[in-house]
């Protein structure tokens, strides 16, 4: 009776890979979403141009690619959550890294985010780094959290990082035996990005701090980009989802302004004018580490929650759109993504895959933030949820016959 009911569902997927629902031994279809926090096409774009960025190049010409809407004033916490929901964050219950006075944490999440949904289907899901998604929940596989982890020198979890070892106030990690297992083979690795220096640490020694904190990052990354390799390569899983948040917190504060922008500052931004490329072309050598797991029968999907642009001065002046988490502390910020106007700070949408048009540029705002789950849902053959604001996006895909199955029951 259940494979009845969900054979039209399915149908279409199965001619994808999709793991039939009864008793077929075809394989469920293998997918990867990478997020990047603050992707800005504005600064990828030109580095494309010059052939820097060969890895993410390649990708591009694979598949599909283009702007993503998101949220108004966003952010990555109320952001990632609605990508996890396809809900708003008035619904799902993150609406930023404040939630009535304490820090956004999972059990505030009021609708089922799509990893719980994927392991009650019996789909194996593996999670690193995901914003807000601590202390961990349970599920058919395993998680890392990332931004907003409390611990050691992070009590708050806000735009700070500390190490596995430092951390505090929940589980960072399921199942909670392996963390000795990723503390032996990644080793003590910083969960988030670092916290940016104030104003008071950059007085006097800007170069210096710059180059320091900039090192510290470096190491982040890496240890991200080791911990990816190890999880892609001994912990294998039907979906997996890594993200990385250095590309947002640089540019904050190291975005390569010009003097007629709001608080260009010579002291601090006429000497590492690379700094926020950097982090793209960084991030290049991490996605080629990530493709050696991409074969053929792979869905890779490439997403970021916002973009960010260097500040508007008249936008500075409307307190009810200011977030003072959105850059944090006293660091002299000059680029932001939490405007009114989120199509102003759009976020960045890349797939390839089986039966994935190949290089096809989206135009205009064709992908929503809530379109996200749906798709991934709809490659597995299971039901989009009564929930989920966003749709499956079968406009992607080469051809209506191969196109995933859009859900019957809403």
């Amino acid at each position: 009776m259940l494979c009845d009911k969900k054979f039209l569902i399915g149908a279409v997927a199965l001619l994808m890979g999709v793991m039939p629902v009864c008793g077929q031994t075809k394989p469920r279809p293998h997918v990867i979403i990478v997020g990047v926090n603050g992707m800005e096409w504005d600064i990828i774009r030109p580095l494309l141009l010059k052939g820097e960025l060969h890895n993410f190049a390649e990708v591009i010409q694979r598949g599909v690619y283009g702007k993503m809407r998101t949220l108004s004033a966003p952010n990555c916490p109320k952001v990632y959550s609605s990508i996890a929901t396809s809900t708003p964050p008035e619904e799902n219950g993150i609406t930023g890294f404040v939630v009535a006075g304490k820090t956004a944490s999972t059990d505030m999440l009021k609708r089922e985010p799509l990893w719980s949904i994927l392991s009650k289907h019996d789909v194996t899901v593996g999670m690193a780094n995901v914003p807000a998604t601590f202390p961990v929940m349970a599920l058919n596989g395993y998680m890392i959290s990332g931004m907003l982890t409390r611990g050691q020198g992070c009590e708050d979890g806000i735009l700070c990082s500390p190490k596995l070892s430092e951390v505090k106030g929940g589980e960072a990690v399921y199942p909670s035996s392996m963390v000795a297992e990723l503390e032996m083979n990644v080793g003590d690795f910083w969960i988030d990005c670092s916290r940016m220096p104030t104003a008071e640490q950059l007085k006097g020694k800007e170069a210096e701090a710059i180059d320091h904190w900039l090192q510290q990052v470096s190491q982040v990354r890496a240890q991200q980009a080791k911990l990816f390799d190890y999880l892609l390569s001994h912990h294998r899983t039907d979906f997996t989802m890594l993200v990385q948040s250095c590309e947002d917190r640089v540019g904050h504060w190291l975005y390569p302004i010009q003097p007629y922008n709001v608080g260009y500052d010579p002291a601090l931004h006429s000497i590492r004018l690379n700094a926020f490329p950097d982090q793209y072309r960084a991030f290049d050598q991490v996605l080629g580490t990530i493709l050696k797991y991409v074969d053929r029968n792979t869905y890779l999907f490439i997403i970021s929650d916002h973009g960010i642009k260097p500040l508007r001065e008249f936008e500075e002046g409307r307190r009810l759109y200011h977030s003072a988490h959105d850059h944090g502390g006293t660091t002299p910020i000059i680029a932001k993504h939490d405007f009114e106007d989120g199509d102003d700070v759009p976020g960045s949408f890349i797939a390839i895959g089986p039966n994935i048009k190949r290089d096809v540029r989206l135009m205009g705002f064709t992908v929503s933030v809530f379109d996200i789950a749906p798709t991934i849902l709809s490659l597995y053959g299971i039901p989009q949820p009564t929930q989920m604001k966003g749709r499956v996006l079968s406009e992607i895909f080469e051809a209506p016959s191969s196109q995933p199955a859009e859900p019957s029951a809403r």
